[in-house]
């Protein structure tokens, strides 16, 4: 049974400030540190992607992809709303509000998750499965929620921290949008709207959050929890790509997860 834990006066707002030996790094070095861990750990640098962008994987195994990534997506807001609902800072709060807003949709924006929706609508997979996250992969279901735990347990600023992988997400959305449109006859500018909104909305928020860790992590020993938040959100998505890599190239579909069938596997997408 889950036990609600309430947090001391203040608790959530500062990580611990006891000093590690050396003395914390200059701003421009804190910097370097967290974009050198994206520099060696970034998913882009995955075999998936390099198949998935190049044109490599058949229809069946594009249909896994999406439809297990949903669960990440899902994950999303549920994420942004516990760590919302942990800070006292009302302009914190505002400020990270939109982000929910962004995936979950308001008035007459449909909000990330609808997006995600029509690439897998496109794909042509059934809408409420996919939401039903049934049919995903249970190592992404472990690795997306440890990834909620972290944000909803860790000192502040290393749960903003964990976010900066979006600093890197630029590149690989661009190079997505240009892969698979140029190498899958079932892709089309629509289903692509996800990525395309994601260009001017991760470097917004990752202006903020890098802007925010940079000014409240003020010892070594929180700077370092900084980076190692980095260096963990880049496993949480690697290790999404290696369990679609083992599934659906390997072959190793555990059981109860998504298969596609004979004729989607029998679609190979790049155009003649």
């Amino acid at each position: 049974m889950n036990e609600m834990v309430i947090p001391r006066p203040h608790a959530a707002e500062r990580a611990p400030r006891d000093a590690s030996p050396g003395g914390p790094l200059s701003r421009a070095d804190f910097e370097a540190a967290i974009r050198a861990v994206g520099a060696e750990r970034y998913h882009d640098k995955h075999p998936w992607h390099h198949l998935l962008h190049g044109g490599k994987l058949a229809k069946g195994q594009v249909q896994a992809w999406a439809l297990t990534a949903i669960v990440y997506q899902s994950a999303v807001p549920r994420k942004d709303a516990a760590f919302i609902s942990r800070t006292l800072d009302r302009e914190l709060r505002r400020e990270w509000a939109h982000r929910l807003l962004d995936h979950d949709g308001y008035g007459e924006e449909p909000g990330g998750i609808e997006r995600w929706l029509m690439l897998t609508d496109g794909l042509g997979l059934d809408r409420e499965t996919v939401q039903s996250m049934r049919l995903a992969l249970p190592a992404t279901r472990f690795a997306v929620e440890s990834y909620v735990t972290f944000v909803r347990e860790q000192p502040l600023v290393v749960a903003v921290a964990s976010s900066l992988t979006e600093l890197f997400a630029p590149r690989i959305h661009t190079e997505r949008i240009s892969g698979m449109l140029e190498n899958y006859d079932f892709i089309d500018d629509a289903v692509m709207a996800y990525f395309k909104r994601r260009l001017t909305q991760a470097p917004r928020d990752s202006d903020f959050a890098l802007a925010y860790v940079l000014d409240h992590a003020h010892t070594r020993e929180e700077q370092e929890a900084c980076v190692d938040a980095v260096r963990f959100k880049c496993n949480v998505l690697w290790v999404q790509c290696d369990a679609l890599y083992h599934a659906y190239v390997a072959g190793h579909v555990p059981p109860g997860a998504f298969r596609p069938t004979a004729a989607d596997m029998a679609v190979y997408g790049r155009k003649a």
